[in-house]
């Protein structure tokens, strides 16, 4: 099912992306993370929405008609394949993207003006910054304001991205309520476990570890995920 901004966002405030991508795994949805360079500019920094796409040629425009054409909570996803040669969003998109009511920005290349983004307060998310701008103007591919690619995946407004300390991961936004589900109970038990540890009771006891040296002794195909899902634990999914 597909999930209104607020319920998105107050549902995704008590997970990280940790749950939902082992969630994923749960529920056989391809794990699609953003490359583990892509960090939050502001620490801390969390978001959650609709993928809001938009491919970099060199020229701001497409920043502007993006958000033009945006819902409140989207999240802006530029595509500017990665490149580390130039800045291709500053403050004044963020800004504008802020003023637009988008969740956050997601920029697989590089940002500038940190320090005033940083003060914008608005969660963006890249692979770090530089001081130079474009110095280009590409020809404009037709599908730039349709979809963008961010390492090896391609995401669009059927997705959703969620961000935080931890990176960035693309779910399909009509499988999210399944997913939130999944990570919650994923998320249920890791505390339950992580209490049971500091009152005295080490993992290895609680999720059965010598028994799963034992039965692997018989069935040497008996991976340790598997023997997880036997006992209930959610340490790897």
């Amino acid at each position: 099912m597909t999930m209104d901004p607020d319920s998105l966002r107050r549902r995704f405030a008590a997970l990280t992306t940790a749950h939902v991508a082992d969630a994923c795994l749960r529920a056989d949805v391809p794990v699609r993370c953003a490359p583990p360079g892509v960090r939050p500019v502001l620490s801390g920094g969390r978001a959650a929405g609709r993928v809001l796409p938009a491919r970099h040629v060199g020229s701001v425009d497409i920043f502007l008609e993006a958000i033009d054409r945006s819902a409140p909570g989207d999240v802006l996803v530029v595509d500017n394949a990665g490149r580390t040669d130039e800045a291709c969003v500053g403050d004044l998109v963020v800004l504008e993207a802020q003023a637009a009511g988008l969740a956050g920005v997601v920029v697989w290349g590089l940002h500038r003006d940190t320090g005033d983004i940083r003060a914008v307060g608005l969660p963006v998310f890249s692979l770090g910054a530089t001081p130079t701008g474009p110095r280009r103007l590409d020809p404009r591919p037709a599908e730039a304001l349709a979809s963008a690619q961010v390492g090896q995946w391609r995401v669009g407004p059927d997705d959703l991205t969620l961000a935080d300390e931890d990176g960035v991961l693309f779910v399909p936004a009509d499988r999210v309520g399944e997913l939130f589900d999944l990570a919650e109970s994923i998320r249920d038990v890791e505390r339950r476990q992580a209490d049971r540890i500091r009152a005295g009771a080490p993992l290895r006891a609680q999720v059965g570890f010598g028994a799963y040296l034992t039965a692997r002794g018989s069935e040497p195909a008996l991976t340790f995920r598997e023997h997880l899902r036997r006992v209930g634990g959610a340490i790897e999914e």
